[in-house]
């Protein structure tokens, strides 16, 4: 169990770079599928970092606290023994003794994540705690997607993946994800979330260095090539 106020404030201190194939992208872009086959495919470790914030969300709310408040969600990650698998076909989270995989996925929770995601003393903790997990994991590599992954994560990492589509593209297909809801309303919801997050983090456009894959006109196998053609070719011309 890794409780994150026990780690090093050090960004460096526990980097892997070579372990890290990092992937970034936007709400509905399709990165956590993606990334979750990926890693089966290859046998690599999955991390999904947006599990740790609402996780920490959770906990928060589970104080009786509220994620508006700063000072609270800092008293909260003081005290987070959170616990993340890295096998992409199990997802177990856990709070201390409480399994809350699928507690975190509830639209309360969903509604508080991007109150604890703003402020920049949480985020640094649990930054380092992403890297603490790879460092330790017993994989020859981790998927790690997330928002801000390729920049400030691993930003040495030698596969850094900015994985995108159509906002309009974006918001049908994560209305097909939520069984049908309307399209309309998943856009709009779609539009804040990124409005919300992208005062913290930039992960619309990508950084020097970052290779872009756009879904728009691809479909999921599609995707899943275009992202193993650029992880294939980074990880050769790295290792070359």
């Amino acid at each position: 169990m890794t409780d994150i106020s026990a780690l090093s404030q050090n960004p460096d201190s526990l980097m892997t770079t070579t372990d890290f194939i990092a992937i970034d992208g936007p709400a509905g872009s399709g990165k956590s599928s993606v990334s979750k086959e990926v890693a089966r495919r290859l046998g690599f470790g999955y991390l999904d970092t947006g599990s740790a914030y609402r996780a920490l969300a959770w906990h928060v709310l589970d104080r009786g606290a509220d994620t508006a408040d700063a000072e609270a969600v800092r008293v909260a990650a003081s005290d987070f023994p959170v616990r993340l698998g890295l096998d992409p076909d199990d997802r177990t989270v856990r709070v201390g003794e409480v399994d809350v995989t699928e507690a975190i996925r509830d639209p309360r929770v969903s509604g508080a994540v991007s109150g604890v995601a703003r402020v920049p003393e949480v985020r640094a903790q649990v930054n380092e705690l992403f890297r603490t997990l790879v460092a330790e994991a017993p994989f020859d590599a981790v998927v790690v997607e997330g928002r801000d992954i390729t920049t400030v994560v691993a930003p040495d990492a030698p596969v850094r993946i900015l994985l995108t589509a159509a906002p309009e593209v974006r918001a049908a297909r994560r209305a097909g994800e939520l069984g049908g809801e309307n399209a309309d309303a998943v856009a709009a919801a779609l539009h804040q979330r990124d409005a919300s997050d992208s005062t913290v983090v930039d992960f619309l456009n990508a950084a020097e260095g970052v290779e872009v894959v756009d879904s728009t006109e691809l479909d999921f196998p599609q995707t899943i090539d275009a992202v193993l053609a650029v992880i294939e070719r980074l990880r050769g011309a790295h290792s070359g």
